[in-house]
Formats: structure tokens, sequence, C-alpha cells
């Protein structure tokens, strides 16, 4: 386990790993990540094999034409308006809107104001769809999820519970900070991607350059599937690689889909990407290897069984290209799901047996089985909660009792329905393999589900530790709807987090960055009404120490009667990330009762450092030695002596702050390259790597959080406007030694001050 679950104002906050922070929110005894049962895909097919033989024939036409599908992407790349363009060309929307249209409606799936207004998504929101194909129909469960590391959390669950995925890239930027976050979280969840290069109409627009950094950046093997016909604002179309068929989009918006053959100036482009293709498929596929080593040309067809087959093993990605603005080259790619992505049956998902000793199991998607479920997903709608919930064996039916693993409580389904982003359409049942939602239902993000029968529960998603806070205090006088909101955006969002401040008597709410928080305080202002004034933004600090010692320390306190008693006697050591509590007494000096006291009181001394108050990390504490009394020992006591053993011991072994680290991506026109690379030089920024395209340039470099407020603006200022940036949590480092002085008065002063 690198997380242990704690519970905060009904939320889970963390502590564990010094480099990506992250907690399981799922069962309350122990729960874990997929990782932990982490398989090749060819030991995942021999169960998936197998599993299929519960499947009725019912099951298996069923999930032939179903596919969960997400659209995940860097910030900006046009997931949204690819995914209007697919609700669009599938029937489910009558008219296209823009993300920044100027009809006032805004896409589909952008439903709150907040996301119209800024032209950012904010929240993952789901839907589901139509595709014909070969005269059959695909039915498609569509998320569509956040690019801004901010809001990380949404592609996170959104990943958990999805059997595949399209990956967004932007024709010009290629590669960017966030496209690399979301690999990173594909492959956590071991989700299978086909990837579209968007924005071919846009200046500077090279698929080719975006294929590369793929293959280099992301360690993804990658290759075209397509060429396009014309570039930038000649866009005109497609070529279809693998069949030699050249696809172009007519109609007003795109809607019509020809094909004709290949522009004679392309025959030996597509020869020479066709050619790549095969052989980058005879790395991943054993067929196409023999037919490479034969030298024998594969058929169209078993080049597509191979993408297939090598897609789902996660050895490979197809590359599709288009802009989905332009309306071209968006029909091909729910084609590219259809043929190339798995459907809910050629996943494995596995849970632990609760009642079987927490036992790894694997579930099949039959209907004919007992139900399982997790809800990944929490919303505040018109009608109370709205619960998402995959369905992964079973069926679901309105009406039904349920059980919540977590906390073995039984509700009722009382109302189902199928989302289309905030609209909703009732449903009696819903199967295996789909994605659905309830009202009524009382519980937390990554609750599991079952019908009774079975004691299952799923793994969970990852949570990262939130890196900034504020104070934030009700300007008007209603504190009954402001704690109405704190409680509801906790249970919603696992990564915002409240806390009250004894201390300095403020209200702490701490998230993923400066556009988190800000979008929270802005929600209370509209959904509750309730205006509220924020302090300067806090960094999250973590204490720690570079040294060691030993303890010897000695709790007493006599009062009449009874007192207490409690002596302790150890060594604290730095370790790795994780804190460690460790008990090696010998000959009954102190009893497990009191040791359990122990512990308890190590952990609370972990929640807030002696130094400045904030969390500590990286602290092994072993007692090995102590005393009692017979009549003035009891927990209390001992719980006492450990806090006090700790401060004491703490101080001594070269105690240091340590602050979190920040990659920052900025992204700006080539003519601001050296205001850019002056302004992160002025911010002690440690640059690790330069990318110059055409007419712009990425630098990434790694910078002190601290450093970073304000540089929104200062990145406008020094760029006209002109440039973006990223941020991502890196690592805690050891802050400056002035700032530590700094920060270590500050607190003394605050201390002084209230006593």
């Amino acid at each position: 386990m690198k997380a242990f679950v704690r519970s905060l104002i009904g939320n889970v906050p963390v502590r564990g790993e010094m480099t990506r922070l992250s907690v399981i929110a799922g069962i309350g005894r122990r729960s874990f990540h997929a990782s932990s049962l982490r398989r090749t895909y060819e030991e995942e097919k021999v169960i998936i094999d197998d599993l299929a033989k519960d499947l009725t024939p019912n099951d298996v036409e069923k999930f032939h034409r179903m596919r969960n599908i997400g659209i995940s992407a860097h910030i900006d790349s046009g997931k949204t308006t690819f995914t209007e363009r697919v609700l669009f060309y599938t029937g489910r929307i009558k008219a296209i809107h823009e993300v920044r249209g100027r009809d006032n409606v805004g896409a589909k799936m952008d439903s709150m104001d907040l996301e119209r207004e800024k032209g950012i998504t904010i929240q993952s929101a789901a839907t589901y769809c139509s595709w014909d194909k070969d005269d059959k129909s695909y039915h498609f469960n569509l998320i569509d999820t956040p690019g801004h590391i901010d809001f990380t959390i949404e592609v996170e669950r959104a990943l958990r519970v999805l059997d595949g995925a399209v990956l967004v890239v932007c024709a010009v930027s290629g590669v960017q900070s966030q496209t690399v976050t979301v690999d990173r979280q594909m492959r956590r969840y071991n989700v299978p991607r086909v990837t579209f290069i968007n924005k071919m109409d846009r200046m500077g627009a090279d698929p080719f350059r975006a294929i590369e950094q793929i293959n280099k950046k992301l360690q993804t093997p990658a290759a075209a599937i397509q060429v396009p016909i014309g570039a930038e604002s000649d866009l005109k179309g497609v070529v279809n690689i693998i069949d030699r068929v050249a696809l172009y989009n007519e109609g007003s918006q795109g809607e019509l889909l020809k094909t004709g053959e290949v522009p004679p100036e392309l025959n030996d482009l597509v020869e020479e990407k066709r050619k790549i293709l095969i052989e980058m498929l005879a790395d991943v596929d054993d067929e196409i290897a023999e037919c490479f080593i034969e030298e024998v040309e594969p058929t169209p067809d078993q080049i597509k069984a191979a993408i297939r087959r090598s897609t789902i093993a996660r050895k490979f990605t197809p590359v599709l290209m288009g802009s989905a603005l332009a309306n071209k080259g968006v029909q091909p790619v729910l084609d590219a799901v259809v043929d190339y992505l798995p459907n809910p049956a050629e996943v494995l998902n596995t849970g632990l047996d609760v009642a079987n000793g927490e036992k790894p199991v694997n579930l099949a998607s039959s209907s004919a089985k007992p139900f399982v479920g997790l809800a990944f997903k929490l919303e505040e709608g018109k009608y109370g909660q709205l619960t998402y919930i995959r369905v992964y064996q079973g069926k679901l039916k309105k009406g039904m009792n349920i059980v919540n693993v977590k906390t073995n409580k039984k509700v009722k389904v009382s109302r189902l329905v199928r989302m289309h982003s905030n609209d909703m359409e009732d449903v009696e049942e819903v199967g295996s393999g789909e994605i659905c939602a309830t009202f009524g239902i009382d519980c937390a993000s990554g609750d599991t589900f079952t019908d009774g029968q079975l004691m299952y529960t799923m793994t969970s998603m990852y949570v990262p530790d939130a890196v900034i806070s504020l104070s934030i205090t009700p300007s008007t006088k209603d504190v009954a709807n402001f704690s109405k909101a704190m409680n509801r955006f906790q249970k919603e969002d696992p990564t915002f987090r409240v806390k009250f401040d004894s201390e300095s008597k403020e209200t702490i709410i701490s998230g993923m960055g400066e556009l988190h928080l800000e979008i929270y305080v802005e929600r209370m202002k509209r959904e509750y009404n309730v205006q509220c004034t924020t302090g300067r933004p806090q960094v999250s600090y973590r204490e720690s120490i570079s040294g060691s010692s030993d303890f010897d320390y000695t709790h007493k306190k006599q009062s009449g009667g009874a007192g207490q008693f409690g002596r302790v006697i150890g060594t604290m050591t730095s370790t790795d990330a994780k804190n460690v509590f460790e008990s090696k007494v010998v000959g009954g000096k102190i009893s497990e009762k009191f040791l359990a006291a122990c512990e308890k009181g190590f952990e609370e001394s972990c929640e807030k450092g002696p130094l400045i108050g904030h969390r500590v990390l990286g602290v092994h504490m072993l007692i090995n030695d102590g005393a009692t009394h017979v009549v003035d020992s009891n927990e209390l006591s001992f719980k006492t002596a450990t806090q006090q053993a700790f401060k004491q011991a703490f101080l001594k072994s070269n105690p240091v702050i340590l602050e979190p680290i920040m990659t920052v991506s900025v992204t700006s026109p080539i003519e601001f390259q050296g205001n850019v690379i002056a302004l992160l030089n002025k911010l002690q920024a440690m640059i690790q790597d330069t990318e110059n395209n055409n007419d712009e340039f990425t630098v990434t470099a790694d910078c002190s959080l601290n450093q970073m407020f304000g540089f929104a603006s200062a990145l406008r200022a020094v760029t006209q406007g002109k440039g973006e940036f990223s941020l991502e949590f890196n690592q805690y480092l050891p802050a400056p030694p002035q700032l530590q002085k700094q920060l270590i008065e500050e607190y003394n002063k605050k201390k002084n001050e209230k006593n």
C-alpha cells in the first residue's frame, strides 16, 4: 500500500509518496490499485477467453456492438469540439454549437455556465449515441473529459470505468505536457487508445511530427493509417492508406462522407506510410511479422485485424487525422473505434472478494451473473445526488435493492437514467458493460455496489494530493449554505479538501491549483448565493528530517487520585516518503494496548509537524523500550508521551521544510522566447527541455510552486496575451534556507499571538 486512507470532514486526504502522492478511495479496511494486479495482456487474454464461456448468445451480440470510450487530451486540443461533431454525426444532437459560440448556446457537453463562459471543460460529461457501420448499429457510451491539470480527477475516474479512449493531439503543438499526463493515466488503468491528430487546418500543422513525438515522448508504438489531402487551409480530406481510398467530407457541416480514388500526387506518400505501418505492426503482431519475413504483402483485412489485436493489447495505437472544427475526418475515427477498440467483454475487470479474505476475483461480463457496479462519479442534480455507476457484471434494475459493500447498507434504486450531458432518459434496466446514473443513493465516489449475493469491491482510482490552499470566509452570514456547499463539493471531488485550522480559526480549502479553487469559489457564489473572501494562496509544505536521533521521554502528571505516566524510548530516522511507526518492545514492558495508543500519537503528530504545522513526510519512529506504572499508566499517557517524544526527536534530527516543485510547460509564439526564458530565470526555474517549431516553442521547467503565484498575469504581459502554460505537481524538495527560516518565524509569531 502506497497510501493510507484517513477521514477529514467526510473526505479522503492523502499521505504517501513524495512524488506521485495518491490514495485509494475504495473500501474502508483495505483497498488497492489496479497496478497491484498488473498482468501482461497475454495473461489477461487467457482469463478473458475463459470468462467468455459464461456469456449468453445475447450477451455476445450486445457486447459486439458496444463501446465505452473517453475523449482525452491536453488543454485546447479540441476534445469538446470533436465530441460535438460525434454527437451530431451520430444523430444525438440536431445542430453543432461551438465551445465559444456566438449563439450563446455552447457545446452540448459543456453544460455548466462557467464552462461556456471560460471555454474550458470543468466536469467530465457522459452521453451515449449510436453509429452505423457495415449495416450494423453500434452503441457508444461516451465521456468527454477536461484537459486542465487542475481537473485531473475527472480524467482519472472516467478512464477508470472506460474500456478504450480517443487521444486527441494538436497537429501544430504535438505532444504537450498534459498529453503525457493523460498517457500515464491511460497506462495506469490499462486503457487502449486510438489517436486523432486534430487541427489539421491550422497553419504549421504537421501530423507526422506529432506521430514521431508519440513514439518518442510517450514511448507508444504509433503509425498513421491515414494521410491528409491538402494541408492547413487547403485541407480537403484524408486517404485511408489501408484500403487506398480517399475520403472527403461534403455538406454544410461535413455530414456526407464521399469516397474516391487516391490523388496521383499522393500515391508515393501513401505507399511510404503504408510500408511504415506494416513494419510497425510486424514488430508487435506475429501474423504480420510472418508476412513481413516471407515478403508477402498482407491484405487490408489482415492489417485491420492486426491493428485491432495490437491496439487492444496496448502495444500500438493507430493514428487518424483531420479537423473537428472544419468538420473533416471525424467519421473515420468512429469507424476506428468500432474496428480497433475493445468491447466490454474483451477487457479484464478485477475486484476483491471481501467475504473471502479480500481474495482477487475476475468479473464476468455476463448479464446472468450477480450484479456488481462501481459508483465512479457524484453530482448534485435537480433531484438530489446523482450517482454515476458502471455496471461490470449482471443487471441493475429499477426498484432493485443493492448493497454498498463499504458500509453494508441496503438501498433501493428508485430511478435509473441514461445521461446525455445534463439531460437524462429514464430506463427500466441497465445491463453489464453499461454506464448509467441513479438518484437517492448515499455513497462516496469509489464505492462498489452489489445485489447482496456477492461482497466484491472494485479497485478504485488514484486521487492526487492537493498542492495549494486558500483561507476562505463567507462574507454573508449564511453559514448553513456555506457548509452545505463545502460538504457537497468534497463529496463530488476527492481532490477538493476542507479543514478548519483551530489555531488561526480559519477554514482552509485545498486543491490542485489556483484555477481549481477559483472555480469552486465562483460556484459557491452562483449555486449557493454565498459570497466568499479568500486569503493569499498557501503552499502545502511538508516537514521532514535529514538525520536521526534517539529519544527517551517520560510523561508524568499528578493531580490527586490516579495520574498519568508513560515512558517511551527509541529512535527516529529519515526514510522514504512513507511515514513508518514500528515497535520492538520485548518482555511486555509496554502492553499492546498502550503501543496502539503510541501509534495513534505518532499518526496525529505526522498530521501537524512541529516546525510550521504542516504534514510530516519520510519519518520512521521506532519504540524499543519504555516503562509503565501499575496505577497511572493508560492510553492517553502513552499517546501524549509519544507525541512529545516525536517533537523532541524531530527537532534534533536536522528538520527540513519541503516545498512542492511543479513541472511547468509554457507554449508561446517563437518571437517571445527570450522574454519567457527571462521570466522563468527570474522565478529561479530549472529549465529541463526546449522544443522549437516553425512559429512557436515549448519550454518545460521545474519551479517551486511558491514562485508561481501570479505567473499567469506575468506570462500574459511578456507574450502579449499569446502564451499559455500548464502546471503539474512533480515532487517535494527542501525549501531554500532563508524561506525555511521565514516560515518558522511566521509560524512562531502566530502561535505567540494566540497565546
